[in-house]
């Protein structure tokens, strides 16, 4: 797909300068350096299309904090730094309980409109480089938050090179950032694409169908698995399309199109709620906004990219 740099999240070419990483507290300390603030694996964002990017030395960044090395730009060493110590005014409202957060938590000491948001309401929003740099100090926070001890010995493992390794100190194994692929497919029949929706999606959304890969699975076999399992519905040969970071919170979305070889649905009730054949005109209503029943996968998404060039006969 010759286009398929421009999903969300990818084809920034951000120069992660991983050799220097056993050098970031150096550079940290270096009076170009920069750090991206994230609260609750939110990202401060300013209200205008950029994050915000404070000096590494900024007085509300000291103390013992997690900082990761996301890599280097036009000689200003980039770090993300976790601020989740922080708490709101009162009366700040807290994490939304819907689908994904909704809710903004100002930083005070900041002008204007910046505030820590969920990365899902603003991706669509970022250039391609803020958008990269989001999604790798979200998905690089989280991992250090959910695995903090080491899985070898159990002793609480202490973050090194950058924050891209965790060390533990008493068996001395080492642990990297965890990666989950998932495979996305694209199944169609003729002039209909099939779609489903999840148990708890908001009323109406519906996407396309995906699972992750199962350890000594080909990415084609996961594809052919996925689709039976979860519809019943046969394939024939799988092809690649795009593949998307998704840190929410550690997936490598792997897009991939096939084509039916059977029509007849039944689900698997506990992954789907319900799943569907559409053609291209009703799919063209429903980015319209205009379908009467179902709602699109979301803006920013690797379904909505796909489902969205897929109508514009753009998958080539």
């Amino acid at each position: 797909m010759k286009i398929a740099e421009q999903v969300t999240f990818a084809g920034a070419n951000w120069d992660r300068t991983a050799l220097a990483r056993s050098k970031a507290d150096a550079l940290r300390a270096g009076s170009a350096a920069v750090a991206l603030p994230f609260w609750r694996k939110k990202p401060l964002f300013d209200g205008t299309g950029k994050l915000v990017r404070l000096p590494a030395h900024h007085d509300r960044l000291q103390g013992d904090l997690l900082w990761i090395f996301l890599g280097q730009s036009e000689a200003a060493p980039t770090f993300a730094v976790d601020v989740s110590h922080w708490v709101p005014d009162a009366g700040e409202p807290d994490i939304s309980p819907e689908f994904f957060d909704r809710s903004e938590q100002r930083f005070p000491f900041l002008p204007g409109a910046s505030g820590f948001v969920d990365l899902r309401n603003i991706m669509t929003r970022l250039d391609p480089c803020d958008a990269e740099l989001a999604a790798t100090g979200k998905a690089l926070i989280e991992w250090h938050e959910s695995h903090g001890f080491c899985a070898n010995c159990g002793v609480r493992s202490t973050p090194a090179d950058g924050g891209w390794q965790r060390i533990c100190p008493a068996c001395k194994r080492r642990h990297f950032p965890r990666t989950d692929p998932v495979v996305i497919m694209l199944i169609t029949q003729g002039n209909d694409v099939l779609i489903g929706r999840s148990p708890g999606w908001p009323k109406g959304m519906y996407s396309l169908l995906a699972g992750f890969v199962e350890p000594g699975e080909t990415v084609e076999a996961a594809v052919r698995r996925e689709t039976f399992e979860e519809a019943g519905i046969s394939i024939g040969g799988v092809s690649y399309l795009a593949s998307q970071p998704w840190p929410f919170p550690a997936s490598l979305m792997i897009g991939c199109r096939a084509e039916a070889l059977t029509r007849d649905i039944t689900l698997d009730p506990v992954e789907l709620e319900d799943a569907r054949w559409v053609n291209r005109e009703e799919m063209m209503d429903v980015f319209a906004g205009t379908h009467p029943e179902l709602l699109g996968a979301r803006p920013g998404a690797i379904a909505h990219f796909i489902l969205r060039n897929w109508l514009a006969d753009r998958l080539d």
